[in-house]
């Protein structure tokens, strides 16, 4: 897919457990390959490595590999030629606005949580006893 085009093309929502996902933007499995991908081209393995290790969370093989084919298959990513036995994925220029756009949105949900949880913390009632 083309960079410019892609974004204006691709109408992604992702429906799950009754939310959506703000278009142009990914979440869960999706958001930390992208994350991955970002510092540098990854195998499977090696992507499931770097995302326990930056985000303390394991993706198993079939998680991480139907990420991988939704995300080549809306042209965030891309497989590469393989080394060896293994076929490594790299970010496409669309991917990376994709997850600019993503991290942003998070950093916005991640901040009105903080702002909330300071001004909770000051309001915060017991509730009484039955």
């Amino acid at each position: 897919m083309p960079c410019d085009a892609s974004l204006s093309a691709v109408v992604w929502r992702r429906v799950r457990r009754g939310t959506e996902e703000p278009e142009g933007t990914v979440a869960g499995a999706h958001l930390l390959v992208l994350l991955s991908l970002s510092a540098g081209d990854k195998h499977g393995h090696a992507l499931m490595k770097d995302v326990q290790r930056f985000a303390g969370v394991h993706l198993g093989p079939g998680t991480l590999y139907k990420a991988l084919s939704r995300l080549e298959a809306l042209g965030l990513i891309e497989a590469l030629p393989p080394d060896d036995r293994r076929l490594p994925y790299g970010l496409t220029p669309s991917g990376r606005e994709v997850l600019v756009r993503s991290v942003d949105h998070l950093g916005l949900v991640v901040a009105e949580g903080r702002r909330r949880l300071r001004r909770g913390a000051s309001t915060t009632r017991v509730a009484p006893a039955h």
